[in-house]
């Protein structure tokens, strides 16, 4: 019983709190303490930090090019997303981050990203940076042999981090709602401060 009064108690502070801020449609992880920042170089070759991209909404996806399902649809969907959302979608960046570097180059990434969207940047980094940033972003991933050497796939986190424009993780999305992500974009887009 006293577990349960316990409980009850912690339910009640923290919807008393939840008033506070914008809500959301997503998983709202505003305030984490992972998912800070990267270094990772974009398939144009030039170096990328999440200041990079201060004054837009960032939606950040990990996964890889030979992909048969979840990338090529989450990568679809974003599109969507971004031109469901108008002219604020000029102000929406989605990066794409492989957590395949052995086979995802710089000239495959530059040839597959885009073909989603031009504006969709393709991130990777040699192994040590991968694990980098798969870590600090709580990623999991982990190649599953195929029958012959290059025919592996990587599984991994299907989902999305999405960045407010001043650079701060406010939520985690996993795919499938594209009018979900649409809300909560605008809203994270029209926010002041």
């Amino acid at each position: 019983m006293r577990a349960l009064t316990s409980l009850v108690l912690v339910a009640v502070t923290l919807a008393g709190c939840s008033g506070s801020g914008p809500s959301f449609k997503n998983t709202d992880v505003t305030g984490a303490s992972y998912g800070r920042d990267f270094s990772l170089i974009d398939h144009t070759g030039k170096a990328r930090t999440l200041a990079d991209f201060r004054g837009k909404a960032v939606v950040m996806f990990f996964g890889y090019t030979h992909c048969p399902d979840v990338c090529p649809t989450t990568l679809a969907e974003l599109k969507v997303v971004k031109e469901q959302l108008g002219e604020d979608g000029k102000r929406l960046q989605v990066l794409f981050v492989t957590v395949d570097p052995e086979r995802d180059t710089r000239e495959l990434l530059a040839n597959y990203v885009p073909a989603f969207d031009p504006s969709f940047l393709g991130l990777y980094g040699d192994t040590a940076a991968t694990a980098q940033v798969a870590k600090e972003f709580k990623v999991f991933y982990q190649k599953a042999p195929g029958k012959t050497p290059g025919s592996y796939t990587v599984d991994h986190t299907a989902g999305s981090y999405v960045f407010d424009p001043q650079g701060r993780l406010r939520l985690f999305v996993r795919s499938g709602n594209v009018p979900n992500l649409v809300a909560d974009l605008r809203t994270l887009l029209n926010a002041q401060g």
